[in-house]
């Protein structure tokens, strides 16, 4: 069985309190606890210990995003720990630095991440409806939802993390559909896990 660290990601606004964020999370420690798997949750609008955080990451074998997409990206606050956590593994607990050395300056950059045989899963809220990706002639012109989280999956991989598949809560402020989304959630976690 797996340690699979799963942070929360949501940051509080009025018209966005995080209920939906925190169910996915419930949802997952069930599911996954149901099935062996040992679990860790990680709120990141509660206060983050650094060192914690570099220790929760070598543990897992595979880390659970679960964020909403806020101005096409995480939210500030995981930016915040990405900042904080993120570069002070940069001394070999994450990455031993940006993975280019003296004999190689130009080379090799990005290929430092010391967490090879770690995994990791975005789950993601958005207000888009999922018609505006994937279709040329809508708002992110023909782009998938990995396209617009590029940079994310960018900073897993600095790490040596492979990608498991993305999983996406469309227009969820205008059309949601919660139910089915907790379905779709459900069975993507037992497909994957």
């Amino acid at each position: 069985m797996s340690n699979i660290l799963i942070i929360n990601g949501h940051q509080y606004y009025p018209f966005s309190e995080g209920k939906l964020n925190t169910t996915l999370v419930e949802k997952a420690v069930s599911i996954l606890e149901a099935k062996g798997h040992k679990t860790r949750v990680v709120t990141i609008s509660e206060e983050i210990n650094v060192e914690k955080e570099l220790e929760n990451h070598q543990w897992a074998d595979i880390v659970i995003l679960q964020t909403p997409v806020n101005w096409m990206s995480v939210t500030w606050s995981f930016k915040k720990y990405m900042d904080e956590v993120y570069t002070a593994g940069m001394g070999g607990a994450l990455c031993v630095g940006d993975g280019r050395d003296e004999s190689a300056p130009k080379k090799n950059y990005g290929m430092g991440g010391t967490l090879t045989n770690t995994k990791y899963m975005m789950s993601l809220t958005l207000n888009a409806p999922e018609e505006a990706f994937n279709d040329e002639n809508e708002f992110f012109n023909g782009k998938s939802i990995d396209d617009l989280l590029f940079p994310m999956h960018m900073n897993f991989k600095f790490f040596g993390m492979k990608p498991m598949e993305t999983f996406a809560c469309f227009d969820v402020m205008k059309n949601a559909e919660i139910e089915s989304d907790f379905k779709r959630f459900e069975a993507h976690i037992n497909k994957h896990f």
